[in-house]
């Protein structure tokens, strides 16, 4: 018990430095109003926050054009395709999924040719 504790609060810690940027982004965004600032530090936050996710063993899905899996996709909708290579196969991704180590922990939802 106390094992799983320890890995929920290491978890937490590293969160910290990235809600201090979102309130420190927040905070810049009601002073000016300086879209390219407030663009360029929320993409500096979005890097921090998949660095983190990486380092904590999450990987996105890969989609678009693989061959539709059900252990690794959800299909929510069906396009007709002209070509044959594309039957059977994701065309569009509408939500990313992603794995944590070999778990899928959501499932990546797709638009599949038919």
């Amino acid at each position: 018990m106390d094992l799983i504790s320890l890995a929920n609060e290491n978890l937490v810690k590293d969160m910290l430095p990235i809600v201090d940027d979102f309130e420190r982004a927040i905070a810049a965004m009601k002073e000016s109003d300086d879209a390219a600032s407030a663009k360029e530090g929320v993409e500096l936050i979005y890097n921090k926050v998949t660095a983190f996710l990486k380092k904590n063993g999450v990987k996105e899905i890969e989609a678009v054009g693989k061959d539709f899996d059900t252990d690794f996709h959800e299909a929510v909708a069906q396009f007709p395709v002209q070509e044959e290579d594309k039957k059977n196969k994701v065309i569009d991704v509408t939500q990313k999924g992603y794995t944590m180590g070999e778990k899928v922990i959501r499932y990546a939802k797709v638009v599949t040719g038919v």
